[in-house]
């Protein structure tokens, strides 16, 4: 076995040094040749001429040793990885570890752990570089998670509206593309990401206008995707998650006082959440952070994104107050064509989202991408069976609402649960999100126009507290490998809460704090707003429709 690993190792190094990948060990000079056994007899002064002055007496010097012979014929030979290390630098690229490691040769520092020799990381490009196959896949789901938005979410939040206000939700899902693009790029990613402030609740200002984000890796995120690439991906769910919000106070909110909100929510908001259960020394980050006061875990964003946008929704929601004529009027969908092609387009980004969030093409994004199709197909189902048996009919709304809350209760859960705890997943995901959305709504009597709360709040808060119970444990609680095992990286610290049976614990207070952060950050900005440019449009206004008094334009002209 050890044998034929060799050989195909051997066999990839000298395919990728042929290709490129591996750079060349560099050609050695020729060495000098050895000291003579004698010095020459140094020539003699030139003679002076007549004009000249003679030249002043030196004093005599010490002759120099003469170099031994072994030191003078050693060649000369630059810093190079070995063949043994270039192997490793592969193997580690094929397993999405850390490529450094076997460079890890020289002087221990003051921890006890080995360093790097000066100069022979250097000469290994390929140890601090980005990886090929990693980059293309985290390329194209950066590319998923936009495609998300636009078109997806516009298409179905517009479906869902009434035609009058189709524009006014396309309208709002741009601004956020716009809106956010521009703060993350001046201080968004290195308030989420960055670590200077040595601070669990926000990250810091070193990467503040894109500073040193280039195509070389942030290892403290990953060892094999460039830093801008990274960046870039989790720009797209900075981007969809205040567009999340606009489906609970659709048809009714001024785009202004939107856009204004949202500048503002993902500051107070957005960011801190992030970098505390994301960021590399944040606050709930239990996956890489040993020193968290929470050991939650949150695979792709259960309490990032849909808890807070969720939350936030209905808070907004009930601060703004119910569209005109809610309750009297019929507000039925304008098109379901719209709505269906926009979750299919949602379900499709989907694996970009949650199957990206491994940051590789590796084992733990294709247990990502399996548990989240399980998960979304038995949700739609469910919801489908459920409405049947309710009202005597399954709806194409429905079939649409039981996939999305399938997509969002898996969030948090699919890096951490194997495809049992998926499929059971799915049919929570049917029943909880449907009661609220049904009969919790209705009792209640709250206007969440497209559903934010009863899918992304509850789906979201479901999806992380169902992960603490589902979460499959990398070791045994006898220290053991878990042949089941689906994501290595929870050996670190968060097994022994697993094995316990306490992570749900560390979950529940994980949502505790987004639940505090999300509606305590709504309901004071939400105030300011409405205070200084006002929240809802004229009564006119919203009984003529968004489209043509925010926009000057409308949807459809037949």
């Amino acid at each position: 076995m050890k044998s034929n690993r060799k050989l195909f190792l051997i066999a990839s190094a000298a395919l990728l040094s042929w290709t490129g990948l591996l750079v060349p060990a560099p050609a050695q000079d020729n060495p000098p040749a050895a000291a003579p056994a004698a010095s020459a007899p140094a020539p003699a002064a030139p003679a002076t001429s007549p004009d000249q002055a003679p030249a002043p007496a030196e004093t005599p010097k010490a002759a120099a040793p003469e170099p031994s012979a072994t030191v003078a014929s050693a060649p000369v030979t630059a810093l190079a990885p070995s063949t043994e290390q270039r192997l490793q630098i592969l193997e580690a690229y094929l397993t999405n570890s850390d490529p450094t490691v076997p460079l890890k040769t020289g002087p221990k520092d003051k921890d006890g752990n080995p360093t790097i020799p000066d100069g022979l990381l250097d000469a290994s490009p390929t140890a601090s570089s980005s990886g090929p196959g990693h980059n293309a896949w985290m390329m194209a789901s950066a590319a998923l998670v936009l495609f998300m938005t636009l078109p997806g979410l516009a298409l179905f939040y517009g479906g869902l509206v009434r035609k009058k206000n189709v524009l006014s939700v396309c309208a709002q899902c741009l601004g956020c593309a716009g809106l956010v693009t521009i703060l993350w790029w001046a201080c968004g990613y290195s308030l989420v990401f960055g670590k200077n402030y040595n601070c669990a609740f926000i990250g810091g200002s070193e990467h503040f206008f894109f500073k040193g984000v280039n195509s070389a890796p942030n290892s403290d995120y990953s060892y094999w995707v460039s830093q801008n690439v990274f960046a870039c991906y989790q720009l797209m769910f900075a981007i969809i998650t205040p567009a999340l919000i606009v489906g609970a106070i659709a048809e009714r909110t001024k785009y202004i006082a939107i856009m204004t909100f949202i500048a503002l929510w993902m500051f107070v908001v957005y960011f801190p959440v992030a970098h505390m259960v994301w960021g590399v020394n944040g606050y709930m980050n239990g996956v890489f952070n040993t020193g968290a006061a929470i050991h939650a875990i949150d695979f792709a964003g259960g309490t990032v994104v849909h808890m807070t946008s969720g939350w936030s929704a209905l808070f907004l929601c009930l601060i703004v107050g119910k569209r005109v004529g809610f309750g009297k009027e019929k507000m039925a969908p304008h098109s379901m064509v719209l709505c269906m092609i926009g979750t299919g387009m949602l379900w499709v980004g989907w694996y970009g989202f949650n199957a990206g969030s491994a940051v590789a093409a590796d084992s733990i994004a294709a247990n990502a991408f399996t548990t989240t199709t399980l998960a979304t197909a038995t949700a739609g189902f469910t919801w489908a069976v459920i409405e049947l048996i309710h009202k005597g009919h399954a709806s194409i709304l429905g079939f649409c609402s039981g996939i999305v809350a399938g997509l969002v209760v898996i969030t948090p859960a699919c890096g951490f649960v194997n495809p049992t705890g998926s499929m059971i997943i799915g049919l929570l995901a049917a029943v909880v999100p449907y009661i609220f959305v049904v009969f919790v709504k209705g009792a209640i009597g709250y206007d969440d126009a497209l559903d934010t709360f009863g899918v992304h709040a509850v789906g979201g808060t479901l999806g992380a507290i169902v992960t603490g119970v589902l979460a499959v444990p990398a070791k045994l609680a006898d220290g053991k490998v878990n042949p089941d095992a689906v994501n290595s990286n929870l050996a670190t610290s968060v097994d022994a809460f697993i094995n316990k049976g306490t992570l749900v614990f560390e979950q529940l207070k994980a949502v505790g704090v987004t639940l505090v952060i999300s509606v305590v950050g709504t309901i004071v900005l939400a105030f300011l707003i409405k205070l200084i440019v006002g929240l809802r449009p004229t009564r006119e206004a919203e009984t003529q429709g968004l489209d043509l008094t925010d926009h000057q334009e409308e949807g459809y002209i037949l």
